[in-house]
């Protein structure tokens, strides 16, 4: 069996929490009947062995696998990460949707992906990734009564996305401690109306619109501090014309939109200017969590 789950980009700028977006590139896990328990890990985070020795998804796996069952089963797990690790790319929502579904599909069990998502909400509070994860595409989202409640939009094949990954992290827990304790009504309005602009400008597929919707008083400019390269990143994108540029997730990694035939342009003055990061050229996942048995 093999369970495939896409990056994530959220919060989009001033969708703080809300606002999340899916892209291809994918953490992958293949599970087979084994006579005694295996992990072998490739790609991203390969170099690391407390991922091996002290693997989330692996608890989780068992944690629903032995609920489900009622077994004591072995399996050999053999994991390829394209998603990198603590960079703003919902790696560990990856971990999270894809150790559920993998329980479920293991068993023979149907799981809705609307449960699916309701379930990895115990792990993962904040819907903005585990969402498109689930779900691939834009979505809006919130949590209501502890449930999700999300619209999902489709995002065409005329736009892709012109990721920077620098190379070192931007830690979450850190990073929400730099956000101010109080914010003023004007910048609590002004991010009110851009992410509902935002989320109009997707819906509407007014791409222009994208640039002065994204922008964000909120959480940005706080983390970015923390690598102010960062600042640089954002200008350069948009100067060589992308259609938005945002910090994705609580960082380190700086999120562009751009139109297809813009893309390589866009994407080869990044890594002209930023070489000691990377810089490459995504599409965008319709798709979301996919199971192949």
């Amino acid at each position: 069996m093999k369970v495939s789950v896409p990056a994530t980009s959220a919060n989009l700028g001033p969708g703080f929490d809300s606002l999340g977006i899916a892209i291809t590139m994918k953490n992958q896990v293949i599970i087979r009947p084994s006579k005694f328990h295996s992990v072998s890990l490739k790609g991203e985070g390969a170099n690391n062995p407390v991922l091996k020795d002290n693997n989330m998804f692996i608890s989780i796996f068992n944690d629903f696998y032995h609920n489900l069952s009622h077994k004591k089963r072995h399996f050999r797990f053999e994991f390829f990460n394209e998603i990198p690790l603590s960079r703003g790319l919902g790696s560990s929502s990856a971990v999270i949707v894809s150790a559920i579904a993998s329980a479920y599909a293991i068993e023979g069990i149907k799981l809705d992906k609307n449960k699916l998502l309701n379930l990895a909400l115990a792990y993962e509070n904040h819907p903005d990734n585990i969402t498109p994860a689930v779900m691939g595409g834009f979505n809006v989202a919130t949590v209501q009564d502890n449930e999700v409640r999300y619209i999902n939009k489709s995002i065409p094949k005329a736009l892709k996305a012109v990721i920077v990954v620098p190379n070192r992290p931007i830690s979450t827990q850190l990073s929400r401690k730099t956000l101010p304790f109080k914010y003023s009504k004007d910048d609590v309005i002004f991010n009110i109306s851009h992410s509902s602009l935002l989320t109009a400008a997707f819906m509407s597929e007014d791409w222009k619109m994208l640039r002065t919707a994204s922008l964000d008083k909120v959480h940005q400019k706080y983390r970015m501090k923390q690598m102010p390269e960062l600042f640089d990143v954002q200008k350069s994108a948009l100067r060589s014309g992308a259609l938005m540029s945002t910090l994705s997730g609580s960082g380190s990694t700086l999120f562009s939109i751009c139109f297809a035939d813009d893309a390589k342009r866009i994407e080869k003055a990044l890594r002209n200017r930023f070489s000691h990061f990377k810089v490459f050229t995504s599409d965008f996942d319709n798709t979301g969590v996919k199971i192949d048995l």
